[in-house]
């Protein structure tokens, strides 16, 4: 029976692209493939074949001859913190000039599915995972990780042989913020910590060690939040409201400090004149002229760029030892922090 004519031509395939250049097949898949073996007169055939059908490779095809799917797996911790959109500026565009794209998985939501997206991104054959953030080391992520090329960024709790991690020196970013406020003559300078995994806890020991090597151990104050703006405005009035309230407060992320700058205000507080405040990763949020937050920046770009260029080289070089690159931090200052108040 003849095919009925749908008024859509049909979409052009190997086939069509031989007939036209007057080659084999075979031919036509070895230019595409960029092969070495074809002479230049019959490469340019073929392309200019190529470009008169508007001929497309099949991807799914292409994928199961390369036995890869050109596909990175990327697992954020929790999409409502901004410094993801930063790092994922870094590494997208990375990772596509190597020839892949990017499947998006929230760790917050795969956590409560039992690491359903986790599984789904191996059931997808990628080619790779970026486990981005503080994300919790369960044994589903280790054993995922274990079967193909894995990267860690910006978190540091995945301690395995053949996993490369590229973090922040959150020790020396926490220190960077402490010896800033005491620079400007702050004595009581408290921390909203809340951070998970290691990366939290580096940031609160570079906090008490910085304040301790300044001879302010006596003045250590810890309020833990959960890195969200009502999280920090929950800690910053609790913090605030203490009979000797802080004259500065180093939260340990932008978002708790967003909502510290809401406490303080509030509060009845001035900002920087009753009380400063730094963040942490000089997000998007620190840059907005509405805030102007002090920021310590972890580079997030970077390490997004950093953590696609050691993900396409561990695809091509699989079983290579893992290595961790720590980018260090500088403070971004702004106005939400000045000298103490006499």
């Amino acid at each position: 029976m003849a095919r009925p004519e749908t008024g859509t031509p049909a979409r052009p395939t190997l086939e069509t692209v031989a007939a036209r250049a007057g080659v084999s097949r075979s031919l036509v898949s070895l230019v595409l493939r960029n092969s070495p073996k074809v002479s230049a007169k019959s490469r340019e055939v073929v392309l200019a074949a190529v470009a008169e059908l508007g001929y497309r490779p099949n991807a799914a095809a292409r994928r199961l001859a390369e036995r890869r799917s050109h596909t990175i797996g990327v697992l954020l911790n929790d999409l409502r913190q901004p410094w993801f959109a930063d790092m994922l500026d870094g590494l997208t565009p990375a990772l596509h000039a190597g020839g892949k794209h990017i499947l998006l998985g929230d760790g917050r939501i795969d956590r409560m599915m039992d690491d359903t997206l986790t599984w789904s991104f191996l059931d997808l054959g990628v080619d790779g995972l970026v486990l981005a953030g503080s994300i919790p080391a369960s044994d589903v992520i280790r054993d995922v990780a274990g079967k193909i090329p894995t990267v860690a960024v910006g978190g540091m709790d995945l301690d395995l042989p053949d996993v490369d991690v590229i973090a922040n020196d959150n020790r020396l970013g926490a220190a960077l913020a402490v010896r800033h406020l005491v620079e400007l003559g702050h004595t009581r300078i408290a921390h909203i910590s809340g951070l998970p995994g290691k990366a939290g806890v580096l940031r609160m020991q570079g906090y008490e060690d910085a304040m301790r090597d300044a001879g302010l151990g006596a003045q250590v104050a810890v309020e833990t939040a959960d890195m969200t703006e009502d999280g920090g405005y929950r800690a910053a009035v609790r913090l605030l409201s203490r009979p000797e309230r802080p004259t500065a407060v180093f939260a340990a992320n932008d978002m708790s400090c967003v909502g510290a700058l809401s406490a303080a205000a509030e509060l009845g507080l001035r900002v920087p004149e009753d009380v400063s405040f730094v963040g942490f990763d000089n997000s998007g949020l620190a840059r907005l002229r509405a805030l102007w937050l002090t920021s310590v920046d972890g580079s997030a770009r970077a390490m997004g760029q950093q953590a696609a260029a050691a993900l396409l080289n561990r695809i091509e070089l699989p079983g290579s030892d893992g290595r961790m690159q720590l980018i260090p931090p500088r403070l971004e200052v702004r106005g939400s922090t000045g000298p103490a108040p006499t």
